[in-house]
């Protein structure tokens, strides 16, 4: 990746350079482009609040990532979230109600948030929050989904609110992805695409990158397809291991080196296309992003997290609001220790140093 590459810029100061992206990658749609002007504008705003409130000591940072449910109607092969207990059966009581997500959303655009990833488990199962969510024009919510539940009247409510941006998770070729996902899942995808190309609905595509896929996802003939069916982002995600036998799949050095490069070529041959990596493009930022750093996650119980793969909490938004969690004890503690940006070997930093964020938890 060229030196030149500044995460910063691209993603997390003010949203310039993704609205920018978002207005290239919809030029031939009036309808998307109104929006992203209007947005523009909005984004703007919201950067001057966070400078304000940084001069006044107080970090707000411009993304959220906000699990807003633990159901899924997927079984996916080493699936982090079912394995950590944190999506599956059983936890419906324990969610955040669609009201308290809505004043979620309105307090997160006052403090000028301009982005909230929706995740789960699967968050279209939760259609009341996501159109609390649409109602929040300030804020572009990227829902990243697995496609299934993609029938007719999603496709009008994504059509009727242009900040509900879909991101359909897939794990490269046919037999990658139904070999992960399921039998036929990739099919349903392709179909998902297709209506969204109709519809001319600004939408992207995520992919776990592992030791086995690495080299398929990353290629151009495999974005090629995906390009010509209307994706206009890209976002890698290296995959996390769950288990001791799945560690041959979590990305090395040598896979990352070819996520690095390869890239970089996609960003060059596509601009008018969003292409993102996490956390390998962390390093660019000089650390990790999460604890409030570049974002931070709320759980579908209102756990307020580092992020999604460092489920420790001391801080729950359904007992306080969303600028007090970001005061977190945790998420000073983080900053103070240096851990965010401490020295380690590539990946995920607060996974790999699990125990020591436990230990932070629980100390007083």
């Amino acid at each position: 990746m060229s030196s030149h590459f500044n995460l910063s810029e691209y993603m997390n100061n003010g949203i310039e350079n993704i609205v920018k992206g978002i207005v290239k990658a919809s030029l031939k749609n009036p309808r998307e482009t109104a929006f992203a002007v209007k947005y523009a504008l909005a984004s703007k705003k919201a950067k001057r609040k966070r400078e304000i409130l940084e001069r006044q000591g107080e970090n707000v940072p411009a993304f959220l990532i906000a699990s807003i449910t633990s159901s899924c109607n997927l079984f996916c092969k080493g699936c982090y979230a079912r394995t950590n207990s944190s999506c599956g059966e059983g936890h419906s009581k324990e969610q955040l109600t669609s009201e308290k997500w809505e004043l979620i959303f309105k307090e997160a655009k006052a403090l000028g948030i301009s982005f909230i990833l929706l995740a789960g488990g699967e968050p279209l199962m939760r259609r009341p929050v996501i159109e609390k969510a649409a109602e929040v024009k300030d804020i572009i919510f990227p829902i990243f989904t697995n496609g299934t539940m993609l029938d007719e009247e999603y496709i009008k409510l994504f059509n009727k609110n242009r900040n509900l941006v879909p991101i359909l998770s897939i794990e490269g070729d046919r037999v990658q992805t139904d070999g992960r996902r399921g039998k036929g899942v990739y099919d349903v995808l392709m179909n998902g695409m297709d209506k969204f190309k109709e519809k001319d609905i600004l939408y992207g595509a995520s992919v776990t990158v592992t030791t086995e896929n690495v080299e398929s996802v990353t290629s151009k003939a495999f974005f090629e397809k995906l390009y010509k069916k209307g994706c206009r982002a890209l976002i890698f995600v290296e995959y996390v291991p769950v288990t001791e036998e799945t560690k041959l799949l979590a990305p090395t050095d040598r896979e990352r080196k070819i996520l690095e490069r390869e890239q970089q070529k996609l960003r060059k041959q596509y601009e008018d296309t969003i292409f993102l990596s996490f956390p390998g493009d962390e390093k660019y930022s000089g650390g990790c992003l999460a604890a409030g750093r570049g974002f931070f996650h709320i759980s579908s119980n209102g756990s307020a997290e580092p992020c999604p793969f460092s489920p420790y909490s001391d801080t729950n938004v359904g007992h306080c609001t969303l600028r007090e969690a970001l005061r977190s004890p945790l998420f000073k503690k983080l900053h103070e220790t240096g851990m965010l940006t401490g020295e380690h070997d590539g990946g995920c930093i607060l996974f790999q140093k699990e125990n020591e964020v436990k230990k932070l938890v629980s100390t007083d």
